[in-house]
């Protein structure tokens, strides 16, 4: 099929490609796919690709529809995160000096159009910039900290088209050209060369997905599977290179040091859990929804809600039903509403912060299922009970704390219902081959993936009832193989 150009409108793409079709943001967010266009290239140039803007909202979708987006959402984290832009700055210290060694004023701005300047002599530095970060246009500002000093990245943003100058439109459309033509491959990051796994943790995080207990049983686990484990805080970010890999047991968010964590040790090379990926897919349930709804994996009926079909959506779910923010998490960022009037005042107040949200059909049970899944493969069940006089398993008071929590029940996961298990993995092999806390309902013979959760809870007493020490030694053997396999592959290549 042919590429598709994305803009928030017609007139911010005034160019003519052969073979290109141009879409804006609107349509491309809010009608569905074709079933036969998977791999499809998608060219963001929206105005704005902030976090849950539609720009960002055209990324993430395009991933989840199975198209090829550039920038892909993790590249728009990486340029939002100094310490990332800083480390590929060490990277190409030497390409941005030979680069930059005839200029003479500081700062320094390169345009970047798909990884090429209009000056030939910065192709190399722009090329390398391109295959960092993949984004269409973007602007490098370099700076000399003192007259004698060589030129250092000092910032790196994505531009939208109207912020390319008219004189460089006719180069950009042929940089485009070239690119769509033939897109760069992608590199990846090998490790260079017993193990050391890093456990991000936090002592003062109010609901940590790993109690203190769980985290020593981890410890103690390590040594019968040969790793070395030391616990780390937010305060050790600068080691990670100390490391082999990382296990991030802190809440995740792509807004918050998790995230970070993660980002920066993948860029290590090290073997991480929660790998970035996992983590942007996991965290928005807009992602979600079309990732299940794609797979033709069971779910409730779902709309993803914007203004402009924010009317259809009581008529075609019913009341009740639930909406949820794309981020929420641990039963926050999710209301039921039980009227219309309900409805109109918490699906303004949701899309006042978000420009797509989630709504389903609201299906009551005694309880959730949660099955753990690991590298593809079912590693534990639970039942998880709704909290006393509520319709989550978590009830919390107005200010968001913690009010009640109900029971739970961990079984093998060879007694749990085969249905059940089957569509928890194959709704966790749509996010990666990490670790996830899949939440499923069952309706007699119905089963409905309900969220996919990576960072799942894993407490000393509840997730570990069933398989105790085995439990922990099965995660860290997961590590140790992807260690070792790591570490060959940098070896053979």
């Amino acid at each position: 099929m042919n590429p598709l150009v994305v803009v928030s409108a017609p007139s911010d793409w005034p160019l003519s490609l052969d073979g290109v079709d141009v879409v804006t943001a609107d349509e491309y967010l809010t009608h569905p796919p074709d079933p036969e266009s998977a791999r499809r290239p998608v060219v963001n140039l929206c105005r704005s690709l902030a976090y849950q803007r539609s720009g960002y909202y055209v990324s993430l979708l395009a991933e989840a529809r199975g198209h090829r987006p550039i920038p892909e959402v993790g590249t728009l984290q990486d340029l939002r995160a100094q310490d990332v832009v800083r480390l590929a700055a060490s990277e190409l210290a030497p390409l941005i000096e030979r680069s930059l060694a005839r200029i003479t004023t500081s700062p320094f701005e390169l345009s970047v159009y798909f990884g090429r300047n209009l000056a030939k002599r910065h192709d190399p530095l722009s090329q390398a910039l391109f295959r960092r970060f993949r984004a269409p246009l973007m602007r490098a500002t370099f700076a000399r900290p003192t007259s004698d000093a060589p030129f250092a990245l000092e910032s790196l943003r994505v531009l939208g088209i109207g912020d390319v100058p008219e004189s460089h439109r006719e180069f950009v459309a042929e940089a485009a050209d070239q690119y769509l033509r033939s897109p760069p491959r992608r590199s990846h990051v090998r490790l260079a060369g017993r193990y050391q796994l890093a456990i991000l943790h936090d002592p003062d995080e109010a609901e940590p997905p790993s109690d203190e207990r769980a985290l020593a049983r981890f410890t103690k686990a390590a040594g019968k599977v040969g790793l070395n484990v030391e616990m780390i805080r937010r305060s050790d970010y600068g080691r990670l290179a100390e490391f082999d890999a990382l296990f991030l047991r802190i809440t995740t968010s792509v807004r918050n040091d998790a995230f970070r964590f993660s980002r920066k040790a993948a860029a290590e090379g090290l073997v991480v859990i929660d790998d970035p990926q996992s983590i942007l897919r996991c965290t928005n349930k807009v992602y979600l929804a079309e990732a299940l709804a794609r797979h033709k994996v069971p779910a409730p009926r779902t709309v993803i809600v914007h203004r402009g079909n924010a009317d259809t959506v009581v008529p075609e779910l019913g009341l009740p039903c639930v909406l949820k923010q794309p981020d929420s998490a641990f039963s926050a960022g999710v209301v039921k509403v039980e009227t219309a009037d309900e409805y109109r005042a918490e699906i303004g107040k949701l899309l006042d912060r978000s420009a797509l949200v989630i709504a389903q059909e609201f299906l009551p049970t005694d309880f959730d299922w949660r099955i753990g899944v690991l590298d593809k493969t079912p590693l534990y069940a639970c039942r998880y009970f709704m909290a006393k006089r509520h319709w989550q398993i978590i009830r919390r008071d107005s200010s968001g704390r913690l009010e009640a929590d109900g029971a739970s029940e961990t079984i093998p996961v060879e007694l749990a219902p085969t249905k059940v298990v089957r569509a928890a993995v194959r709704a966790a092999n749509l996010m990666g081959d990490g670790l996830y806390g899949v939440d499923l309902k069952q309706l007699g013979d119905d089963v409905r993936v309900i969220e996919v959760n990576d960072n799942p809870s894993l407490d000393s007493g509840y997730e570990d009832a069933v398989l105790k020490d085995d439990l922990y030694v099965r995660i860290l053997r997961v590590f140790l193989s992807r260690i070792e396999r790591t570490k060959q592959a940098g070896r053979n290549g």
